[in-house]
């Protein structure tokens, strides 16, 4: 099964379904707008200036602010909420293995 362009702005991967890739999905763009205006410095980062410190492309930060992405890979997460100055768990909803080996139940987004 190939993951989508709306789970992932990531390339396309092969993904074994007896282990799923985790996914993070964004709690919402209005959030990360705000966060983006106001990061832990108290200084305000611009898209590409985002991607840039997160080290992802600027594409994937633009597509998630409008909605046309929902979620990243775990590691994408950890990046742009490191990069923002919070909490991973501020701005992400763990999807997929994460959400199942945090809750013990299937994931609400299938794969």
């Amino acid at each position: 099964m190939l993951l989508t362009s709306k789970q992932c702005n990531e390339p396309l991967h092969e993904v074994d379904m007896t282990h799923p890739v985790p996914l993070y999905r964004l709690v919402s763009a209005d959030l990360l707008r705000t966060l983006m205006r106001r990061t832990g410095t108290g200084a305000s980062v611009s898209v590409r200036e985002l991607a840039a410190l997160a080290g992802i492309p600027h594409g994937t930060i633009g597509n998630l602010l409008t909605g046309e992405q929902e979620a990243v890979l775990a590691s994408s997460a950890h990046s742009i909420a490191a990069a923002i100055g919070v909490d991973v768990l501020v701005l992400w909803i763990p999807e997929g293995r994460s959400a199942e080996h945090i809750s013990g139940r299937a994931p609400a987004v299938a794969l």
